[in-house]
């Protein structure tokens, strides 16, 4: 982000810019660069929170807490790796004087783990859509297998996006001459990257949200139109005690079902609005930063750097809210939590 005073500069590998000739911090960049430093200490803080509590607590020893254990991790490492090294390249005017390899690996690890961010939110979403439309087919091991699945391919299709500039040389990311490094600009690498790092898991989290509302309003229909009448009035023909134990038997029956039922949706519903809000923010904090990954390099045209910076931050804070949102909206987490520390004190 560049900081009041700072020239304006433009990374584009092939163009000339002048360079500034020093970097004067005002008081609205130093507000600014003291907020970003805020960022990194608290997603680095809350996410490391989540893996020591998941490390300590026996509960979450088992599926689907090993989605948000890789989530999480992700997230961490996006704050411990990739986050500081932006703030000093922001501090630095956007200009990289750290030189090749750190650049090389700033690079890499930013691909891999806002990829792996970014799938581990679509796996999420995957693994509730599931349990709530197939809860008799998506068994414990069942679950367990796709869960583990999702993991190895969520890191393995992120290393290979990461890593493909390095191993392949598809495009440049880091020029002394110009102290500039960012994320190859070569066109084919643009539209492969975005598109398996952020297009494909927005389509599959768009299309298993809809799935996941339209379900709950056909079991909410459902439920409504089966709803439990009062029993009609034991015929007077009949004796007196034979039909009063039979409808109270057929009265608590059907009152059992209706509050299994009951349950079930509550649980299915609490599902439903963690997975729609960490879709909808993902689907903020990214979406801008990908169109002009995606069109610029196309176009052959950058934006100013200030719009880059906000772009790029504002994902960056996906992996803020990513353990804030689940950890408000999961019951059982909050409830394992709470006993856990009660039976420490």
């Amino acid at each position: 982000m560049d900081l009041p005073g700072n020239v304006t500069t433009n990374l584009s590998l092939g163009t000339e810019d002048p360079r500034p000739s020093s970097l004067r911090l005002s008081v609205l960049g130093a507000f600014v660069l003291t907020l970003l430093g805020c960022l990194v200490a608290a997603t680095f803080a809350w996410n490391a929170l989540v893996l020591v509590t998941i490390a300590l607590v026996r509960t979450f020893h088992r599926t689907p807490y090993n989605l948000v254990v890789s989530m999480a991790v992700s997230d961490v490492l996006v704050a411990a790796l990739v986050m500081p090294l932006s703030l000093a390249h922001e501090l630095a005017g956007r200009r990289w004087r750290l030189g090749a390899r750190l650049c090389q690996l700033w690079i890499a690890c930013d691909v891999l783990c806002c990829t792996a961010s970014i799938w581990n939110v679509m796996a999420i979403a995957l693994d509730r859509y599931w349990s709530i439309t197939r809860h008799l087919a998506y068994t414990r091991g069942t679950r367990r297998r796709v869960s583990n699945l999702m993991i190895a391919l969520t890191w393995a299709l992120s290393a290979v996006i990461s890593l493909a500039p390095l191993l392949f040389g598809w495009g440049e990311i880091y020029s002394k001459s110009r102290e500039a490094c960012q994320v190859s600009r070569q066109p084919a690498y643009a539209v492969v990257s975005t598109l398996s790092a952020f297009y494909l898991p927005l389509g599959v989290v768009l299309f298993v949200y809809c799935r996941i509302y339209r379900a709950a309003r056909l079991r909410l229909g459902f439920r409504r139109s089966n709803s439990v009448h009062p029993a009609p009035k034991p015929v007077q023909r009949v004796p007196a005690q034979e039909p009063q134990m039979l409808f109270t038997a057929r009265h608590s029956t059907v009152t059992f079902q209706a509050e299994g039922d009951t349950w079930r949706e509550q649980k299915e519903q609490r599902a439903a609005v963690m997975v729609g809000i960490l879709i909808g923010v993902f689907v903020i904090c990214w979406t801008p930063f990908f169109i002009t990954e995606l069109v610029s390099p196309l176009c052959s045209c950058d934006l100013p750097a200030l719009w880059k910076s906000v772009f790029l931050w504002l994902g960056y804070s996906n992996s803020f809210f990513n353990p804030l949102i689940y950890t408000a909206f999961n019951k059982s987490y909050n409830n394992a939590v709470k006993s856990f520390f009660c039976r420490q004190h």
